[in-house]
């Protein structure tokens, strides 16, 4: 059974960094694709970046996030710089696996418990 743990939130200034981390329980998880989504309070959940043999990013944090993983560790990140009022949200790692949408929320069979992420202005 995959398990995920998201760390490395909180409080930060606009313009300001963060560097968000998961770790992944489980076996085989060099087989997954990992992905990290977020969910603002009143809106649905959303895609913000994908990685497994490319990687993948939303238009709205595009050239500002950067995601990773590293195979041996069993880890992904996901580094965010520039970052602005508008990403504040609880943070989510997902994995999947397969064939399918990854931009879609509804194809990841495991998540994380979720991560604040609050960007003041």
């Amino acid at each position: 059974q995959v398990q995920l743990v998201e760390s490395g939130g909180g409080l930060v200034q606009a313009g300001g960094s963060l560097r968000l981390s998961c770790s992944f329980s489980g076996r085989t998880f060099s087989s997954y694709q990992m992905g990290w989504f977020r969910q603002a309070p009143g809106k649905e959940r959303e895609f913000v970046s994908i990685i497994s043999g490319n990687t993948y990013y939303a238009d709205s944090v595009k050239g500002r996030f950067t995601i990773s993983r590293d195979n041996a560790k069993k880890t992904v990140y996901l580094q965010m710089n520039s970052l602005e009022p508008e990403d504040t949200a609880v943070y989510y790692c997902a994995a999947r696996s397969g064939p399918g949408n990854v931009y879609n929320v509804r194809q990841y069979a495991y998540w994380g418990q979720g991560i604040q992420v609050t960007v003041s202005s």
